[in-house]
């Protein structure tokens, strides 16, 4: 009997660290969805939470130790930056840029925001 227990704790641990170092895009969807009714406010909120800024500049604000991403929704389309955003690996081998394993809403939402700050 013990040794069913030590099986169904490895693997409840397994599932539990996949979760957390490799997570499927659908679990991020169902634990990271934010709220939509504002996705500008919302992406500008996560702009800070995930502090873009330290890295890009976005309208004048923050660093250049990435590319600046003013304008950055007119260089590049919403596929483009939505690869992006979910894996930039993918874009850039070996980038600085990490993966936040952002869900799809955080995603638009960023997105949103960005394009709002270049029609201003």
């Amino acid at each position: 009997m013990r040794q069913k227990y030590l099986i169904i704790l490895a693997i409840t641990i397994i599932i539990g660290l996949w979760l957390w170092l490799a997570p499927p895009q659908l679990w991020l969807n169902w634990t990271k969805r934010v709220d939509m009714n504002d996705p500008v406010a919302t992406g500008e909120r996560l702009t800070e939470q995930y502090r873009c800024r330290d890295c890009h500049r976005i309208r004048g604000e923050g660093a250049l130790k990435a590319p600046d991403l003013t304008g950055v929704t007119q260089r590049l389309s919403n596929q483009e930056l939505e690869r992006w955003l979910i894996d930039p690996n993918a874009m850039k081998k070996n980038t600085a840029m990490p993966d936040f394993n952002l869900s799809e809403t955080e995603v638009a939402a960023l997105i949103a925001y960005l394009k709002s700050t270049d029609s201003q």
